[in-house]
């Protein structure tokens, strides 16, 4: 809440992705900022390290509970924001029960940023959203952002003097809707990862973006009859002592910090002291996990995996930077439409989730079953038939470290 803080502008972050390692600065920063800053959430603010995976979003939400007003829901940890106290700092124009058509969250929050009444809403996109697994989204659906924003604006005209919008949709879908929504002031992106972060002009609408996990922020502030906006990075060091209403998340952090130090094996050689080449990891796991595990076929994601700089011990902390959604290994058959046309198959999965590696490849006309992620199986190919017993993340340890000398192992 606002209270009796005298907001001058608005500071968004957006793809935290669970980003905690330095996290005194990113903290620190933005408790000196608040006071005069609506702050807010572009998505993602859960998984995507060791820290989400071993403390299961608390301390992401102590963070969003103490330092945050306005969150847009992500596709990453999209459950946390039906949690009550993140439910109540949810906006979204777009989300809807499936069978009701009720919004799932408030559509809009309504505050005064310096001498403007600004209406403050999210989005998510139809991309985004159906990347969700599928678990998770059961029951729910999103509506065309578009049309949701324009009968949103049609509603609250007459009780605002300006509309921001936290956008979990990509940047180059944002340059649309600005263009589609020209009553937008500014949007705030999120969901692209992509290095486009200086203010890009659509008609009289700024599309801006701040820097992903815990890099940096956007900010945006009235500026005479317009806005102005612009990114910047979080220091590298905390100026200081950590703030005292902030001691018990630094203190989790932390403890938790510690656990992820356990080392797990040397790095061979072959990937020591470079970032992790997500690539070339899969097409070596690919071709081990079909020999293994007598799979006609496997189907991976990049995007399963994170590159991370790998120095020359791999420690719980890297491995599940590295593979932080805790995929398990699955059988699954290909759907009977796709398999008369596995090419065309591929392509919707690329689009979807992003470039595959597969083995063998090409894949050849007569798989009709596959080794894949349990993502990839029930979001996208209607269901795993048995699990494989083995953990991605325990896969990935075994490509990137010397097995036990105890057990003949050569690096």
């Amino acid at each position: 809440m606002t209270g009796i803080r005298a907001l001058r502008q608005i500071v968004a972050t957006t793809d935290v992705h669970s980003t905690l390692d330095n996290a005194a600065p990113f903290l620190t920063h933005l408790h000196d900022l608040r006071p005069t800053s609506l702050v807010v959430d572009c998505g993602d603010f859960f998984e995507g390290s060791g820290y989400y995976r071993l403390a299961h979003g608390t301390i992401e939400r102590e963070i969003l509970l103490k330092l945050y007003d306005v969150l847009a829901p992500g596709n990453h940890g999209w459950p946390h924001h039906f949690e009550p106290e993140i439910h109540r700092l949810t906006v979204c124009a777009n989300a809807i029960h499936a069978e009701t058509g009720d919004a799932l969250f408030r559509r809009v929050r309504i505050t005064e940023v310096g001498d403007r009444r600004v209406a403050v809403t999210a989005v998510i996109g139809q991309q985004a959203f159906h990347s969700i697994p599928a678990a998770q989204r059961a029951g729910h659906h999103v509506t065309d952002p578009i049309q949701s924003l324009r009968e949103l604006m049609l509603a609250h005209h007459h009780e605002v003097d300006g509309w921001v919008l936290l956008s979990h949709s990509g940047f180059e879908e944002d340059l649309e809707l600005a263009s589609a929504c020209p009553f937008l002031d500014v949007i705030f992106a999120g969901h692209c990862h992509s290095n486009r972060y200086d203010p890009f002009r659509v008609g009289d609408t700024l599309v801006v973006k701040g820097r992903e996990l815990a890099d940096g922020y956007a900010i945006a502030t009235p500026a005479g009859a317009g806005w102005g906006a612009g990114t910047t990075l979080f220091p590298d060091h905390s100026p200081g002592a950590v703030p005292a209403e902030l001691a018990d998340v630094t203190a989790h952090i932390d403890e938790v910090g510690e656990q992820l130090h356990e080392v797990l094996g040397q790095v061979r050689t072959a990937f020591r002291h470079q970032t992790l080449d997500r690539h070339g990891v899969l097409v070596d796991l690919t071709a081990r996990l079909r020999t293994a595990l007598g799979a006609d076929a496997v189907i991976l994601n990049e995007t399963a995996l994170r590159t991370v700089p790998l120095g020359d011990t791999l420690t719980l902390g890297d491995l599940l930077s590295i593979e932080p959604f805790a995929n398990q290994l699955v059988h699954a058959h290909v759907p009977e439409p796709d398999r008369r046309d596995l090419r065309d198959l591929l392509t919707r999965l690329t689009v979807q989730t992003g470039p595959l590696v597969t083995a063998p490849d090409p894949l050849p006309d007569a798989i009709t079953t596959v080794l894949t992620t349990d993502y990839l199986a029930d979001t996208y190919l209607g269901g795993h038939t048995y699990e494989a017993g083995l953990p991605l993340g325990q896969a990935i340890q075994h490509v990137l470290t010397v097995p036990d000398t105890a057990d003949g192992g050569k690096q």
